[in-house]
């Protein structure tokens, strides 16, 4: 069913109670952080990008005397090292890198909390482990289908034409029929003045887009070096490979995950990763409750999404999901 979640602030800014760096491999090394109540309900939360790491802000969806919050930096991304690295990096071993954190921290089962690529990712791991999910919190859902990474690269320039001129600035014409490959062949170069310039422009036309009115210094900070490369060399290398899943896998596999408890908010102006996904979701997944907020674009601290982000950790809360 579709229906309006009351809306409430974002719980005070906290703390990590502890924090460390985990070696998953011999390139990539993960920056972890846990906060709130030790003794508390796990949660996990999973940030967007791919590559755009962790803010301080992410603690605050999640009422710290309740939740025993887990937040980390995913590969390449945030403080997690090398920044930028794509290699060794797909969904199948994110997901693996969740698991051995999850063994690390000794919790059996959490809530897990995503959005954008988060809700990717969070799709992603529950139907690999459903047995270790207590429920689901997603945000701007990206099943990073054809159609989607299509309207990313050429399709928001019906909203954002400015933006999307300075993208693609430094394309020539003649490699303009396929965006996607003339990136790669920037990005992933082996000059890191070239990859650099190209992923913080990347990264300076999402953060352009996301939200519903002007925030220039959304567009800064993702254009900003310690963010853009990771944004623009991830997001590019997981287009690139489909995410490493197959064709609307998400959808297909969403059986494993529908006894599960679910809910979905999305902004009804999204132009990053439009409702229309939102919605195949809750088609596929009719258990899940969806809240569409008709006064945003995508991002998380839109007012009314942070707002619904923090009334759905709340009913969890209170109820470990709804009846």
């Amino acid at each position: 069913m579709i229906e309006s979640i009351s809306l409430t602030a974002l719980y005070p800014p906290i703390e990590p109670n502890r924090s460390g760096m985990l070696a998953v491999d011999a390139m990539h090394t993960l920056y972890w952080e846990e906060c709130g109540n030790p003794d508390g309900v796990p949660v996990l939360f999973l940030h967007g990008g791919p590559g755009a790491g962790l803010s301080p802000k992410h603690r605050q969806f999640f009422d710290p005397a309740h939740y025993r919050i887990v937040l980390f930096d995913q590969r390449g991304a945030g403080k997690s090292t090398p920044l930028g690295e794509y290699r060794n990096n797909t969904t199948q071993l994110l997901i693996a890198d969740i698991e051995r954190l999850r063994h690390l921290l000794e919790i059996e089962q959490w809530l897990v909390f995503g959005g954008s690529w988060g809700s990717t990712l969070a799709l992603a791991y529950g139907e690999a482990h459903p047995e270790c999910c207590t429920g689901f919190v997603l945000r701007g859902i990206f099943l990073c289908t054809k159609p989607e990474i299509d309207w990313f690269l050429n399709g928001i320039k019906w909203f954002f034409p400015e933006a999307h001129a300075q993208f693609i600035a430094s394309i020539p014409e003649s490699e303009r029929g396929n965006l996607l490959q003339a990136f790669e062949k920037r990005l992933f170069c082996d000059d890191p003045a070239t990859y650099s310039q190209t992923a913080r422009a990347w990264g300076r036309y999402e953060g352009s887009c996301l939200h519903l009115l002007p925030h220039p210094e959304a567009a800064d900070e993702f254009g900003s070096e310690a963010v853009g490369i990771g944004v623009g060399r991830l997001e590019a290398h997981y287009m690139l490979h489909d995410a490493f899943m197959t064709d609307d896998q998400l959808i297909r596999n969403v059986e494993r995950i529908r006894h599960l408890p679910a809910i979905i908010i999305q902004g009804r102006y999204d132009m990053v990763c439009p409702p229309l996904s939102a919605y195949r979701l809750h088609q596929a997944w009719p258990e899940t409750r969806i809240n569409m907020i008709e006064d945003a674009g995508h991002a998380a601290f839109e007012p009314g999404i942070a707002s619904a982000l923090v009334a759905a950790t709340d009913q969890f809360k209170r109820q470990r999901g709804f009846d």
